[in-house]
């Protein structure tokens, strides 16, 4: 038996039979979210393989359980690459979320905007990426399951719930694409410059490697970022984690807002 099928089968006995229709990954700040559900919290420390609880605004469990009626399972942290140097550190978890019967994802992260009209506590959601730090999870995998389409990564039936979720409550959700820098340092402003000239509309240190896996794996994904600061040089303000953990509870109001109107009413 595989680990993955072990502790799918752990979760199962602690959580319940049912098959969670959508899996959440919660990122700085949003942690708090997890709360909202209804269910069964399990310690990352309970899950071998799981991420430890590497950085602050973090939340390192699993919650299994309801929310807006939906079968959810809820990761309130994840691993990053700038913690190991491992860019699949969040494979044994999806692994997990795939074997559970899981078949969608919704990621969220917090982001730099390079962008003026997306101000710190907008929300933006992915249309696409670019792995601009240049490394893949899949890096190693030796079957031919490797060469994964990118094309429609960021699946456009989930976006589409999103945006109807997000209109209705009355939240501008903007589409853009979302630059993955390996961090843990922030982007110099010739850095941010170069991702302008790229295409992209947002910064940030996760995300795309887990897009990825999880495109591998078979499921769908969407993703939304939260804005806590302009690209360096782009304005005065100072950029610091501690900066990031401040400002990411302006934006996870309207985004906890999306996503239950979305479960409730436009994620089936």
């Amino acid at each position: 038996m595989s680990k993955s099928v072990e502790l799918a089968r752990l979760i199962r006995d602690r959580a319940g039979e049912e098959a969670p229709e959508y899996g959440l990954i919660l990122g700085s700040g949003l942690g708090h979210l997890s709360a909202a559900v209804e269910g069964v919290a399990i310690p990352y420390s309970d899950l071998p393989g799981f991420p430890h609880a590497g950085v602050s605004g973090h939340v390192p469990q699993l919650v299994v359980g309801w929310l807006e009626g939906r079968r959810v399972a809820v990761l309130g942290g994840r691993a990053h690459y700038y913690e190991s140097g491992r860019a699949d550190a969040m494979r044994p978890t999806l692994e997990v979320l795939q074997a559970l019967g899981c078949e969608r994802l919704i990621l969220t992260n917090a982001a730099g905007s390079l962008q003026a009209d997306m101000p710190p506590g907008a929300l933006m959601l992915l249309a696409d990426h670019i792995a601009f730090a240049g490394t893949n999870p899949l890096i190693g995998e030796p079957s031919e399951a490797r060469f994964v389409p990118m094309t429609d990564a960021h699946d456009p039936v989930i976006r589409a719930g999103l945006k109807a979720a997000a209109e209705a409550e009355g939240v501008d959700l903007p589409e853009g694409v979302y630059c993955w820098f390996s961090g843990p340092s922030f982007e110099t402003p010739a850095e941010i410059r170069a991702a302008r000239v790229l295409g992209a509309d947002a910064v940030g240190m996760s995300t795309v490697p887990e897009v990825i896996l999880a495109r591998f794996l078979g499921l769908r994904c969407a993703a939304v970022s939260v804005i806590t600061n302009m690209g360096a040089g782009l304005s005065d303000e100072s950029i610091s984690h501690e900066h990031t953990k401040a400002m990411a509870p302006l934006g996870a109001v309207k985004l906890e807002k999306v996503l239950r109107r979305f479960l409730r009413d436009f994620g089936g």
